[in-house]
């Protein structure tokens, strides 16, 4: 079965972006890629070497020189790739509050989108990939063959991120993930470079009454009937 040689996936935290683009790359045989990573990888990074994150052209320089790579998952945990960045498995890392709460500030630096999105679209360009954030339908791959835009209520979505920490064995308060979601949708979409917003031509998928399953066999659908046109 052929499907849409690229396609972009894109909607805020929590609203099933990783989890579907990454079934359904498993079904098709294409690359998943979650570019959210790299952001969360210069983000983790900058922490680590004590760089502040509010240093904007420290941050740049280092996600200049960032070696940043993800692969198939080499440990039975949960994770459904690795990040290695400079060498050192992220994976879980940086999905800590600490780079949550500093994540969106990072990635809205034009120096650090401008870097990443270059490793982005060379890998993209090559074809047979599904790639999940926030601007790829916008501006990494504006070219991509099939446009998703999946979103859900911040409610829905907090109780998804909660849930997500409980089983994880983190210790969490359902009312401080809903307050991170809202603050990082509100600095998401009102960044002045690349803000998270719908491509025109994107389909919009809203995933508050839909299982994943629900979800995938409808972009599955979708994919199949642009192919028939």
């Amino acid at each position: 079965m052929k499907y849409p040689n690229i396609i972009a996936i894109d909607g805020p935290a929590a609203s099933g972006k990783t989890t579907i683009a990454n079934q359904l790359a498993e079904k098709w045989g294409y690359l998943f890629f979650d570019t959210g990573v790299m952001y969360r990888a210069v983000t983790w990074l900058a922490l680590h070497k004590n760089i502040l994150t509010k240093d904007e052209a420290l941050v740049t320089d280092l996600a200049d020189r960032i070696k940043i790579d993800v692969a198939p998952p080499s440990k039975d945990d949960g994770r459904e790739y690795d990040v290695i960045a400079d060498g050192i498995d992220v994976t879980w890392k940086i999905r800590k509050n600490k780079v949550d709460s500093q994540v969106s500030r990072v990635s809205a630096y034009p120096g650090v989108r401008k870097a990443l999105t270059k490793q982005q679209r060379r890998i993209g360009l090559v074809g047979k990939v599904i790639m999940v954030g926030r601007d790829i339908g916008t501006v990494v791959l504006p070219e991509a063959d099939l446009k998703i835009y999946l979103d859900a209520s911040v409610e829905e979505r907090a109780n998804r991120r909660y849930k997500q920490r409980v089983d994880r064995g983190e210790d969490v308060e359902l009312r401080k993930v809903l307050k991170k979601l809202k603050k990082r949708d509100n600095i998401d979409s009102t960044r002045e470079v690349a803000p998270l917003r719908a491509a025109e031509d994107a389909v919009l998928i809203n995933t508050d009454d839909l299982s994943i399953a629900e979800v995938v066999s409808k972009i599955e659908n979708i994919a199949l009937s642009m192919m028939k046109e």
